[in-house]
C-alpha cells in the first residue's frame, strides 16, 4: 500500500515537472529569457546534457542507467521496509518523481530541459533537479536519525546481556552458595544455628 502511494506521488511530481517543461518549450523557447523577479528570478531556456545543475556533459545515456538504478533502490528501500516514516517517504517521492521526470528528457528528448536561474546560483536548472536535492538532504537526514537509531539499539541489549552475565540485577548483588543473610541472621539452606 505505501509503495503504491509513493510511487502513486512521485508519479505526480514527474507530472508536474513535465508540464512546465511543456510550457517552456513552446513560450519560453522562442524568446529564450524572461526576468520573474528583477536581480533575483529568470527563466533562460537551456539544453542541459549532464547531470543535476549541468555537470558532466554529454553523458545522457550512462545518466538514465543510473537514474534507473536508484529508483530501483529507492523502491527497494520502501518494499523491504529497511527504511520507514514520513521523512523518508517524503525523500523517496522527491528522488524518484524528480528522478523520472529528468529522465523522460534523456530518453525522448537526450537532453534535460532546464529554465530556473537564480542570480546567486549560477547554474541553471528545472523543478526535477530541485526535487532531486531536497529528496537527497532529506535522505541524508534520515540516514543519520537512522544510524541513531541503530546505535541506541544495539547499546541498550549489550548492556542488559552484561548484567545478565553478571547475575545481577541493578542494585543487587550475586550472594555465594555457602554465605548466610546477615540481615535476617537465617543459615544458608541445609545449616541450623
Amino acid at each position: 500500500m505505501v509503495i503504491a502511494i509513493v510511487l502513486a506521488a512521485a508519479a505526480g511530481i514527474a507530472a508536474i515537472d513535465q508540464l512546465i517543461k511543456f510550457f517552456v518549450l513552446e513560450y519560453l523557447v522562442p524568446v529564450n529569457s524572461v526576468e520573474v523577479i528583477k536581480g533575483l528570478l529568470s527563466l533562460v531556456y537551456v539544453e542541459n546534457r549532464g547531470v543535476a545543475f549541468g555537470m558532466m556533459q554529454n553523458h545522457v545515456w550512462l545518466f538514465a542507467v543510473i537514474t534507473l538504478l536508484l529508483i530501483g533502490a529507492m523502491i527497494y528501500l520502501i518494499a523491504s521496509k529497511k527504511l520507514t516514516g514520513k521523512l523518508f517517504y517524503t525523500a523517496a517521492i522527491l528522488l524518484i518523481g524528480g528522478g523520472i521526470g529528468n529522465l523522460i528528457d534523456r530518453v525522448f528528448r537526450g537532453f534535460v530541459v532546464d529554465y530556473l536561474s537564480l542570480s546567486f546560483f549560477p547554474p541553471v536548472c528545472n523543478f526535477a533537479d530541485y526535487c532531486i536535492t531536497i529528496g537527497a538532504v532529506l535522505f541524508v537526514i534520515v540516514m543519520l536519525l537512522s544510524g541513531k537509531d541503530d546505535a541506541r539499539k544495539v547499546k541498550a541489549p549489550v548492556s542488559a546481556a552484561i548484567d545478565k552475565d553478571a547475575g545481577t540485577s541493578p542494585g543487587t548483588e550475586k550472594k555465594d552458595a555457602g554465605q548466610s543473610d546477615e540481615s535476617t541472621g537465617d543459615a544458608p539452606d541445609g545449616e541450623q544455628s
